[in-house]
């Protein structure tokens, strides 16, 4: 909900009762006797007054956002960490074809290979619960520069593996859980410095890391291929090195004067310290974004869509080289459209995002699932190599919508204080499926000799969740009216109920 929706709802509450109630903490009272809590992501009726008064939740209005200044630095700084990180993954098609070369005579070899690269990117969002908790607990800064260091260790710790054991553990694991851990705090920071243009800073970020994405086939194929997979891995962890400083320096949380709970009833002094560790872990463990319905739906529809959703880029090299074998075309080439595609895509929808009120941002990203789903489909159709590079520059498009999206999505169902953890457990909703997926297509093409069923069926999944997304909007008004209105009905029953009891010992003085 944003700021202009939930104002309204406290003016509602001010026709009520007349205009004697006030505002506090995201709070308005009649006479301080008669809350109606309005929260940044949803209304809670008075049964839930105390749970909330004690929650994470801090009303948007009550911070300060600079929307500029240092934030564009740490806009910058949060480019280098999404693209540095994401640049190799993007371009894990080209590292997949350099593990196939290596361990060609392995049976089954496109499924093994894909494990490593499928389990390095399943670890970033399996991770992600993890990352939220040590976010809200050490803070962006600590955690992207730990996450960060183990990233490097794990690139280059790969350059000496010589097996695929090995591989799954360094670069699989290693480097899965490490850029787990430096990618999320930059997508949380941007809440901290932006809230009116959120959707654009989101977008800067995005689309300047597509920068990234563009390069990286043409380092990886002209360049460091030559070198081999071991000086490969030496050169790539290069960045995530200078990813450290760069985030240990600009990566401060300006919101973070305001923490949840705290206050002068927070944690009784006459708590052990033992008591205050358990609910300070507690706090940390909430999962209470899941008591939202909206969040439920979008969470399950996104972890659906995310089953196919990275097949594409994985097996796209491959497929080529098999669809169009001796072709004197640059496979690479595709890799860089869909970067130059996705950053367009990122830049456009960030400022579209920022046009769309509330959780109407939504259906964006379901079209863009719908899209997304039909082009992977149509990918073995394509017979001529231009007909896949366009087919691949609207794949981009349709990812630079879904990842600007999410975390705009997750500030407006739960404002700037809860967003962290609800992107950490959608990302680590969409771990499972995502890592799923891609070795799922190479077992299809172990099987049937060809991408054709890998490509059709991955097309699904994303259209199905877009499906589901379309109803989320509908589904967060309806619920939003209805506690609006149970909130309003209680909190008159209540104001009766004062009125009655004054009223009661009025007539006691009398007698």
């Amino acid at each position: 909900m944003d700021d202009r929706e939930t104002h309204l709802e406290g003016d509602s509450f001010k026709h009520s009762f007349g205009n004697s109630g006030k505002k506090e903490n995201g709070e308005i009272c009649r006479d301080d006797r008669l809350p109606a809590f309005v929260s940044s992501g949803e209304i809670l009726d008075l049964s839930q007054a105390q749970t909330h008064q004690n929650s994470n939740s801090v009303h948007v209005a009550d911070l300060d956002f600079p929307e500029g200044g240092f934030g564009w630095l740490v806009v910058l700084t949060a480019t280098w960490c999404y693209g540095s990180i994401f640049g190799i993954q993007n371009s894990f098609s080209i590292l997949h074809v350099m593990l196939l070369k290596l361990y060609e005579d392995a049976a089954n070899i496109h499924f093994k290979t894909m494990n490593t690269c499928s389990l390095a990117m399943g670890m970033i969002f399996f991770c992600a619960p993890l990352v939220s908790i040590c976010t809200d607990f050490l803070g962006c800064r600590a955690t992207a520069v730990g996450g960060a260091a183990v990233a490097f260790i794990g690139l280059l710790t790969s350059s000496f593996a010589n097996s695929l054991g090995l591989h799954y553990l360094t670069f699989g694991l290693l480097f899965g859980c490490g850029s787990s851990f430096a990618f999320q705090p930059s997508l949380v920071i941007l809440g901290h410095y932006f809230h009116q243009r959120l959707s654009l800073a989101n977008g800067l970020v995005t689309a300047g890391s597509s920068l990234f994405s563009m390069g990286m086939p043409a380092l990886l194929e002209e360049v460091l291929a030559p070198l081999g997979l071991d000086r490969t891995f030496q050169i790539l962890s290069i960045p995530l090195l200078v990813q450290t400083v760069l985030a240990g320096f600009t990566f401060v949380p300006h919101v973070s004067s305001v923490r949840h709970g705290n206050g002068p009833h927070a944690t009784p002094s006459s708590e052990s310290r033992c008591h205050r560790g358990l609910s300070e872990l507690k706090k940390h463990f909430n999962l209470g974004v899941f008591h939202l319905p909206t969040y439920r739906i979008w969470a399950f529809a996104v972890a659906t869509a995310m089953l196919g959703y990275f097949v594409p880029y994985v097996h796209l090299m491959a497929f080529v080289q098999e669809q169009f074998a001796g072709s004197a075309e640059r496979e690479w080439v595709l890799l860089l459209s869909l970067g130059a595609s996705s950053g367009i895509g990122r830049l456009i929808v960030g400022r579209a995002g920022d046009l769309v009120p509330g959780i109407c941002k939504v259906y964006l990203q379901a079209a863009a699932f719908l899209l997304l789903g039909l082009a992977t489909a149509l990918m073995p159709l394509c017979g001529a190599f231009e007909g896949l590079l366009a087919v691949c520059l609207l794949l981009g498009l349709c990812d630079g919508c879904f990842i600007t999206l999410m975390a705009p999505i997750a500030f407006e169902l739960f404002g700037p204080r809860r967003a962290s953890q609800a992107i950490g457990y959608l990302l680590g909703l969409m771990a499972l499926p995502m890592t799923a997926g891609p070795p799922l297509a190479g077992l299809l093409h172990d099987s049937f000799g060809n991408y054709h069923l890998s490509f059709h069926l991955a097309g699904i999944p994303p259209m199905v969740g877009g499906i589901v997304l379309l109803f989320v909007p509908s589904v967060h008004r309806r619920l939003r009216s209805a506690r609006r209105n149970e909130a309003i009905k209680s909190a008159r029953c209540a104001s009766n109920h004062v009125c009655e009891t004054r009223c009661s010992a009025s007539d006691r003085r009398e007698v």
